[in-house]
């Protein structure tokens, strides 16, 4: 046996390591945020909406149904079980075509989100308005 684990340790020490592990984790948290936050203020900014908006957590939501064409009820959507991905694969779809992308990237905002969003941000990437309100409107293709 190791007489590693052997040592006692007190109740105060115990209590400092469970302190400093949670400093460490809202540290990491926070920057985490902060990091994943500023993809979404540039693509907000490229949309021509408040870009600190990204920054507040329900409202950044609020904000990107508008930049994609969503109604604001979509909000619900995403307190369901279950539909919440499907609500989010829905957006990140009109979010990707919102900026001329095709499925591929549809693809990457779902799995690497973070990722794809400091690529509209700081890639070459136009918003050309929002594609939901795009694709929703009628087709006149078939009229005499």
């Amino acid at each position: 046996m190791s007489t590693l684990f052997a040592v006692p340790i007190s109740d105060a020490e115990a209590a400092a390591a469970a302190g400093g592990a949670a400093v460490l984790f809202l540290v990491l948290g926070l920057i985490g945020y902060v990091v994943s936050s500023l993809g979404l203020m540039g693509v907000f900014k490229k949309a021509g909406k408040p870009a600190w908006a990204a920054f507040v957590p329900i409202y950044n939501l609020i904000v990107l149904l508008e930049v994609v064409g969503r109604p604001v009820w979509w909000l619900v959507l995403f307190l369901i079980p279950g539909v919440n991905i499907v609500a989010l694969i829905i957006v990140m779809n009109d979010l990707s075509k919102s900026f001329g992308h095709e499925a591929g990237f549809t693809v990457g905002l779902v799995l690497l989100t973070v990722v794809f969003l400091w690529i509209l941000w700081l890639g070459s990437s136009i918003y050309r308005g929002p594609a939901a309100l795009a694709t929703a409107a009628p087709s006149t293709a078939y009229a005499a």
